[in-house]
């Protein structure tokens, strides 16, 4: 699978002279919790996300960086099952949270969005977040008893959002729908790439 990576272009630098690093985000609205985040063979949307970030001031350059990944055990909310899952592990937060008197995270509109999109999202974070550790315990604890554990820690996580304005008048396409996807395993990422200029091949064809 192909991903792009929206950055600094230090950071495109860096991963490209250093291929092993795996920046993570951790900010606690990330949409699909920890982990290096990528838009799913969609360089036009990385490169329109890093100059956002550059209008802000928040990075200095924007650049993209391609890879490959190999998505290895992953939460792909996508697939019903692990809607189904998180929906679970949702109800026993909510019951953990509320026996411990914590306040539940809400997602939220950002301030610059005019289309209500939630697009901090607290409540998903905290969920997925909430989710690996219990999986993490799981396996450590049937580790410690029976030294294997049937449990399987996330390699990766994949979502689809619907966002935007309308495409056109009507339409129930959005304009900035995609997929993302959020690394947390390093060795899901097989290689770093720039992405090579397109040339015009069938109009090369037809000359020939």
């Amino acid at each position: 699978m192909i991903g792009f990576h929206g950055c600094d272009e230090s950071r495109q630098q860096e991963l490209l002279s250093d291929p092993s690093k795996l920046p993570k985000s951790e900010e606690a609205f990330d949409w699909l919790g920890n982990g290096m985040y990528f838009w799913e063979n969609n360089y036009q949307r990385a490169m329109k996300w890093a100059l956002d970030k550059q209008k802000l001031g928040r990075i200095k350059k924007a650049a993209v960086i391609g890879a490959v990944i190999d998505l290895g055990y992953c939460c792909d909310f996508l697939d019903s099952q692990f809607i189904h899952l998180i929906s679970g592990y949702h109800s026993a937060m909510v019951d953990t949270y509320q026996k411990a008197g914590k306040e539940i995270p809400t997602n939220k509109d950002a301030t610059s969005d005019t289309n209500n999109d939630l697009l901090v999202r607290f409540l998903d974070c905290a969920v997925i977040e909430f989710m690996h550790s219990k999986i993490k315990s799981a396996v450590r604890a049937d580790i410690d008893v029976k030294g294997y554990s049937n449990y399987k820690i996330f390699d990766s996580l994949r979502g689809v959002y619907v966002e935007g304005a309308p495409a056109f008048d009507g339409a129930g396409l959005k304009s900035k729908s995609h997929i993302q996807i959020c690394v947390r395993n390093p060795n899901c990422i097989k290689g770093y790439f720039l992405k090579r200029e397109e040339i015009d091949f069938v109009a090369e064809e037809l000359a020939r």
